[in-house]
Parts: C-alpha cells; structure tokens; sequence
C-alpha cells in the first residue's frame, strides 16, 4: 500500500505547495483511491508532482462536509470522468463556523456540485469490497476537543452546534495490514478506534487523519490534559499513528513528545509504504 499526501497545512519542501485543508491518495493492489479533495485544486497540482493521475482513481472518499475536504471536488468531477464518490448522507447539508465576532461563516460544499449524479451516499457502514468499509455513527464523547464548539450545522431555520453525523471514515484491509483513515476525526479519535475495534474486533495496524485539536477561529491548541489522555489511549493500541492538518503543530508537538516514533506528522509532500 502506499499512501501519498497530496494537500495538507505543512510541506515537505519548498517543491510543494500547502493549504489548510487534507487530502490523500492511497494506492492498493485492487485500487487508485482519494481520500479527500483538500480546500482547492491545489491537490492536483501536487498530484503530477508526486507522480499520480488523478483520471486514474477508481474510488473517491470525502470524510465530512466541510470545504478543507471536500472543496477540489469539481476539479475533481472534472478531471476524473468515473469514480464514484462516497460521503455521508448528511455531508451536503449546510455547516458553518462561528467567527470569534459571533459571524458564522458558510464551511461546507459549494452549491455547484451538490446535485452531482457521482455522488454515493452511506448511512451507518457500508462494505464497498473485501477491501474496503467506511463507517460512520460514532458514538461517545470521551476526550472530546472543545475546538469543535465554534462549528455549526443548519437545522431548519436555526444554526446548532454541530454533532457531526455527517463523518465518515474509511477503512482499507490489504493483506493482513489494515488502515483506518479519518479526515478531521471531529467525532474524538478515541471514539473512532473503539468504533472500529466494534466493527473488526480488532485494532488497525495504521491509522492515518487530523486530530481536530487546534480552534483556528481563537487560535487556540486542545488543553494539555485532553492531549495527555488522547496519547496514553493511542499507546496502549497497536497501532502506528500519522496526523496533522486540524491537530495544530502543538498538539503535535506535545503528542510526540508522549508518543515517539509511534506518531509522525503527514505534510504535502509525504510518501508512506506500508
């Protein structure tokens, strides 16, 4: 398997370029897969960097309804004619985020592409092939960021705070290797392992997605307590972790320093074979 970051908020050198935003290619033995479209284009520029064609993706996942992961998705519908798109069902609706002047800000998909026919929409889990599964209905609040308190969803007429029913993560199973892949894990990285472990009954080797521990609206990193619980769950799993883009440099920093080589950073640029 290998996996390749094509947009994220670092790079790895000056040969990229970066946004706030996530997006992955990941090639398998059965398929060319994207994981997320970033907040532009800017993931296809650094896709012929890297050596990828986009025309080639047989499967693309959007992890929620936010734009920094789904907003390349018309450069996306334009420059690959086949693959299906799989989001949540409730990933189109409308989400905002509260500005630190009490303005909410528009933060989900642009109009435009919402009545695509590529579009394939998941409920709770669906099993795509012996490969592939996403999953969504995270239960649990357990070590829960407060930096998701500034984000919204529309309800009728009314902006509530967001539950964030419309994430999804992916789960690829190649070999005896499984990766779990979760785009801002908005719903508590602790609560989607123990929902994959519901699911597989067991732990995934690698687990690859941003944290959500930094509030971009008040500049603020998750507090070292949450921090701490966060990377003791993550040292008593199996697994290898790689995060960045909504974790916060930080946080990052401060999970290093309590995880080791059992954590690294994913900037633009990044190549990971597994």
């Amino acid at each position: 398997m290998i996996i390749k970051t094509l947009a994220e908020n670092e790079v790895i050198s000056e040969d990229f370029k970066g946004q706030h935003g996530l997006s992955i290619y990941i090639e398998t033995s059965k398929h060319k897969l994207l994981f997320d479209t970033g907040a532009s284009d800017l993931f296809l520029e650094n896709a012929i960097k890297l050596g990828v064609n986009i025309e080639d993706v047989d499967i693309a996942a959007i992890s929620h309804g936010h734009y920094d992961h789904g907003g390349g998705l018309e450069t996306f519908f334009q420059k690959n004619k086949k693959a299906k798109v799989y989001v949540q069902k409730d990933a189109l609706k409308n989400y905002y985020s509260k500005r630190a002047n009490g303005e909410f800000k528009y933060i989900g998909f642009d109009e435009s592409i919402k009545e695509s026919d590529r579009f394939v929409f998941v409920e709770n889990y669906l099993r795509i092939d012996d490969e592939l599964e996403l999953f969504c209905d995270v239960k649990g609040r357990e070590l829960f960021s407060l930096a998701n308190k500034s984000l919204f969803m529309e309800q009728g007429n009314e902006k509530m705070e967001d539950i964030f029913k419309h994430e999804q993560n992916l789960i690829i199973t190649e070999g005896d290797k499984t990766l779990l892949l979760a785009g801002c894990a908005h719903n508590g990285i602790v609560n989607i392992v123990n929902k994959y472990k519901e699911i597989k009954g067991s732990e995934p080797d690698y687990v690859i997605g941003g944290f959500h521990l930094y509030n971009r609206n008040n500049k603020k990193s998750e507090d070292i307590e949450t921090i701490k619980g966060i990377a003791d769950f993550l040292m008593k799993t199996k697994s290898k972790y790689y995060t960045g883009h909504c974790t916060g440099l930080e946080a990052y920093d401060q999970l290093k320093g309590l995880m080791g080589d059992r954590i690294q950073y994913i900037a633009t640029g990044s190549v990971i074979k597994i």
